[in-house]
């Protein structure tokens, strides 16, 4: 059986015991390393308490060779580990299917998300937020415009927008410099965006919640990672309020 466990959002003490008590008994391991990572836990630390040896996988392991594991799951027991809740991701719900192809009986047990934390931390109401999209480190001449194309969008219903920043193996995206792509952007496109709001290191016992203009969270110090972004729709005066309150809006 490959049996999808997510970890929660910082470190190893946000697994749940039902996922805890599934790795125990699992055969092998592995923990996706390229979605997401939890910048609190260290592979020490997270094998103390599993009481197993982790292997670590990365992008090509998952989406170019999974064949490897999901082998492995036909006559034994592997849990693929990752960070937040398994099924956010796509990369994610694509090897579910191959394994299912394989023959493979799979499960998952879910942990908290980026997706739920943000509202929590934002008071920004989620069943206003439309879609959400990825904002990855230019590449030599390749800057893709479809983050700013889904907020100008987004915008136009007044809806909120989720904007996941690029993870790297050697760096992370924060959120100033975000804001300063997306500003680029909107400039290009001859819009503007009147707040965003950056969240770092959600579900640790310090996270940072900024809220402002871009020239305001430019001299915000979110420390470190992981950092993520909203640009919120028209704000309810509830979401004012908390935003107020716990984002120095």
């Amino acid at each position: 059986m490959l049996t999808f466990i997510g970890l929660g959002l910082y470190d190893e003490t946000d697994l749940s015991l039902k996922g805890l008590e599934r790795i125990r008994l699992a055969d092998h391991v592995f923990l996706e390393h390229y979605t997401s990572v939890l910048t609190g836990a260290t592979p020490e630390k997270m094998e103390a308490l599993f009481g197993k040896k982790v292997r670590y996988l990365y992008r090509d392991d998952v989406e170019g060779h999974p064949e490897s594991f999901l082998a492995l799951a036909k006559d034994e027991d592997v849990a693929f580990l990752t960070a937040g809740d398994p099924m956010v991701s796509t990369t994610h719900i694509d090897l579910r299917i191959r394994a299912a192809a394989m023959g493979v009986e799979t499960g998952i047990i879910h942990g908290a998300s980026i997706v739920s934390a943000v509202c929590g931390l934002t008071g920004l109401q989620n069943y206003r937020f439309g879609k959400s999209c990825s904002l990855p480190f230019p590449y030599g001449k390749w800057a893709p415009t479809t983050p700013i194309e889904v907020i100008e969008h987004n915008l136009a219903e007044n809806l909120h927008t989720l904007v996941y920043l690029d993870i790297q193996p050697d760096r992370y995206m924060r959120v100033p410099e975000a804001v300063a792509m997306l500003e680029k952007m909107a400039a290009d496109r001859g819009i503007s965006v009147p707040l965003y709001v950056g969240v770092a290191r959600a579900g640790s016992p310090a996270p940072v919640v900024a809220a402002g203009t871009a020239e305001a969270l430019a001299g915000v110090d979110f420390g470190g990672p992981l950092h993520i972004l909203v640009v919120p729709g028209e704000l309810h005066v509830m979401e004012r309020e908390y935003l107020s309150a716990f984002a120095g809006l």
